[in-house]
């Protein structure tokens, strides 16, 4: 069990900020040593990820709405556009819409396990394969699909911006890690996301972009070594955090 300092913020525990090569170094340790996990992590996500779409495509005849949409296309791209309006008002596609949405937050506590993972791995404990699902125990699931649908919901309305979707992931990197550990609620993590953020904003800047890049070049560079480098982003930020927050074990 771990006791938590007064002051989260490192700025009183230590009096420099560590680089940006040690953040990235551990971030890539922490992936590093776990590669059988992140390929279980990606393996578990994708095949229930497309089943389900699959499943629910068929039950809304979404692969029927497809098909118009490509005979549309043939005719010219403003009949597509049109056709692509007017199905996608259509009840079966907003049932799609609400699966689809349902399927992302069922699956992200499975994101939690490596926050487990990587801290298990500090206190040299044992790791298992249970340990990737610690996010689905009790109510710690609600509380967990709870945080990312409100995450979602907030990032679909600011998707229209350019800036304001990176600001929003940016403002809320550290929530789960902070509910997870600290055992803080959302707007409580929220708030010391914010003031992390500014204290360390060009490390979380550039930390981002690498773990975006890194996330998705396994597909580009090669199919099956993104299921690899996928759950990168969770070593990432525990790494971020680990490093920002202090803690007393």
């Amino acid at each position: 069990m771990f006791i938590f300092a007064q002051n989260f913020l490192m700025e009183n525990k230590y009096p420099q900020k560590p680089g940006l090569d040690f953040i990235l170094k551990q971030a890539f340790f922490y992936w590093n040593k776990t590669l059988m996990f992140q390929l279980m992590f990606s393996v578990i996500y994708f095949a229930v990820f497309f089943t389900s779409i699959f499943f629910f495509a068929s039950k809304f005849g979404i692969w029927d709405q497809q098909q118009e949409m490509l005979d549309a296309f043939k005719v010219s791209t403003e009949a597509y556009i049109a056709k692509a309006t007017e199905l996608g008002q259509t009840e079966n596609s907003q049932y799609f819409s609400y699966a689809f949405l349902g399927t992302l937050v069922f699956l992200y506590p499975l994101n939690l396990g490596f926050f487990q993972i990587f801290r298990k791995i500090d206190l040299n404990e044992q790791i298992s394969l249970s340990d990737l699902f610690v996010g689905y125990n009790g109510f710690s699931f609600f509380k967990y699909i709870g945080y990312y649908l409100f995450w979602l919901m907030f990032y679909l309305i600011l998707f229209r911006t350019l800036i304001l979707p990176f600001v929003w992931v940016c403002v809320t990197l550290f929530v789960a890690p902070i509910m997870f550990f600290m055992n803080k609620t959302i707007f409580e993590s929220i708030s010391l996301n914010f003031r992390a953020l500014k204290m360390y904003f060009l490390e979380i800047f550039v930390c981002i972009i690498v773990a975006f890049i890194f996330k998705y070049i396994g597909f580009t560079l090669l199919l099956i070594g993104g299921l690899f480098t996928f759950p990168f982003w969770n070593a990432m930020i525990y790494s971020l955090y680990k490093t920002i927050f202090s803690e007393k074990i």
